[in-house]
């Protein structure tokens, strides 16, 4: 197995494509490993200077601390990650664990509608993705995962990027923070 590494606009986060199915359930992020029992996702947490993981689709995002150097952990994240699937297991994460949206209002509808079809597709290429929270005040709140968390950009982003598309769809939008 082949596992492809990307380089995303954060300095602090690395974009690991094995080239099979990671996750099952949707997007998922963990930053401590006693929270989840799968071995790959504790193994890679386990490594000093990881922070977090964060499961897409079909990769795998691990942010780590300013002191530690790719070069250090690379090959290491790699082994865990093609051990994993020469173990036989066809996917990271294969359980129902994303929330669900469920009574929103309208306008709420609206915002996730556009989050999901023309925000997290780009997000989701640099190894993140964004979950709306909540809607009040003409104020949107989203939280940033995976690459995203603490990347130097992601305030651009929101403001250039998310903030103005949300705002020219829907007039009730004024300002997208990230919590």
């Amino acid at each position: 197995m082949f596992v492809q590494t990307e380089v995303t606009p954060n300095p602090n986060s690395l974009k690991f494509l094995p080239e099979k199915k990671v996750s099952n359930s949707g997007p998922y992020e963990i930053t401590k490993k006693d929270n989840v029992q799968n071995e790959l996702v504790r193994n890679i947490l386990s490594i000093n200077g990881v922070k977090g993981v964060f499961l897409g689709e079909d990769f795998i995002s691990v942010n780590k601390d300013d002191l530690t150097k790719w070069d250090d952990l690379k090959h290491i994240v790699i082994s865990f990650i093609n051990d994993f699937y020469s173990d036989g297991n066809e996917f990271v994460i294969d359980e129902n664990l994303e929330e669900q949206n469920s009574n929103l209002s309208e306008i709420e509808k609206k915002i996730v509608k556009i989050l999901d079809q023309k925000i997290r597709p780009a997000v989701a290429r640099d190894g993140g993705d964004i979950k709306f929270k909540e809607f009040k005040d003409g104020v949107v709140k989203v939280q940033l995962q995976g690459s995203c968390s603490g990347c130097p950009s992601s305030t651009m982003t929101l403001k250039q990027g998310v903030q103005n598309l949300l705002c020219h769809y829907l007039p009730e939008v004024k300002e997208v923070v990230a919590i």
